[in-house]
């Protein structure tokens, strides 16, 4: 009996690795990109780059392990989701107070050492922030919150009660 299980499972395993998500590469930069419209200074690129770009963007560097399933889907579904957070490729597409708001969570989430997150770091070591690398990002989030605001005249969000 067990060792028919084991023939299924195995059976299955094989099957399975026929059935594969579709990949995140985009086939030209993104006009939507924020480095099309707010500074991005080169420090912060390669940052991003990094750190935050496989979840965050349109163009994901995948691992040899993400051929083998299900670890395959998984990864998909956690690109799916850091997208529909964030996505720096459409970040142009957000109306004025979401891209603020996007940019206010980069800020916190990278000082509070929530982003990138530690599954990630775990397997990605060089992904892992530096206290330099999050002051940075920070700064950098900061700024472009500002330059939102006064090019769409919105409110500070520091100033809303």
């Amino acid at each position: 009996m067990i060792k028919k299980i084991l023939i299924a499972f195995v059976v299955i395993l094989l099957i399975i690795q026929f059935i594969r998500p579709e990949k995140n590469t985009a086939a030209a930069p993104s006009e939507a990109n924020i480095g099309t419209h707010y500074a991005t200074p080169d420090n912060v690129k390669k940052i991003l780059e990094r750190s935050c770009n496989d979840c965050h963007s349109n163009n994901t560097k995948y691992p040899w392990y993400a051929s083998i399933q299900p670890v395959g889907w998984w990864l998909a579904d956690h690109v799916k989701e850091g997208k529909s957070e964030l996505n720096f490729d459409a970040f142009m597409t957000y109306k004025p107070k979401k891209a603020r708001h996007k940019m206010e969570e980069v800020n916190e989430m990278v000082k509070e050492g929530e982003m990138p997150l530690s599954s990630y770091t775990l397997v990605h070591r060089d992904a892992k922030l530096t206290m330099e690398d999050k002051l940075v990002l920070a700064d950098w989030a900061v700024a472009t919150m500002k330059a939102i605001e006064a090019e769409h005249k919105l409110e500070p969000e520091e100033e809303k009660k």
